[in-house]
């Protein structure tokens, strides 16, 4: 798809997903920031150390859970800067609060074809894996922060 039908397709886009796209964004610029500080600083603003939310959500709920991962996955593909997993998953994590859904941030290790350690990160709430879940599965759970709707952070 060429740039000029990019610019027409998001000029044709309801305003609401215009506002998604520009927050998704906005978001993954504060979290590349949060990123280069140090995690000591940056974690109790993930949540409850090792607590994980309800595996459930209202059932209104589900189309925002995969909205708010799709913008997240699309505006990642557009930012000047590294946009990974981490990043994702603590802007997706955000969103989530602002819409006042619980989710819980996942941080796992695995070795890689060279034995070397490698870190990923994903975001679930309810059900629904709203950012990093291709890599997933390959990755051993060692940190969990949760964050429902009561924690202010």
């Amino acid at each position: 798809m060429g740039m000029r039908s990019k610019v027409i397709r998001f000029v044709r886009m309801p305003l609401r997903q215009k506002w998604m796209l520009a927050e998704a964004y906005y978001y993954l610029a504060w979290a590349r920031v949060l990123k280069s500080r140090p995690f000591s600083t940056v974690a109790p603003r993930l949540g409850v150390h090792m607590k994980e939310t309800p595996l459930s959500v209202e059932p209104g709920q589900l189309a925002e859970l995969k909205q708010v991962a799709q913008v997240i996955r699309l505006m990642s593909r557009y930012t000047l800067w590294e946009s990974q997993c981490l990043v994702r998953a603590m802007a997706g994590m955000k969103m989530l609060e602002r819409r006042k859904i619980a989710s819980t941030l996942y941080f796992g290790t695995a070795r890689d074809g060279e034995a070397r350690l490698i870190a990923h990160a994903w975001l679930r709430s309810g059900p629904i894996i709203v950012t990093g879940g291709e890599e997933m599965p390959a990755f051993t759970t060692v940190a969990i922060f949760g964050k429902t709707i009561d924690e202010r952070n």
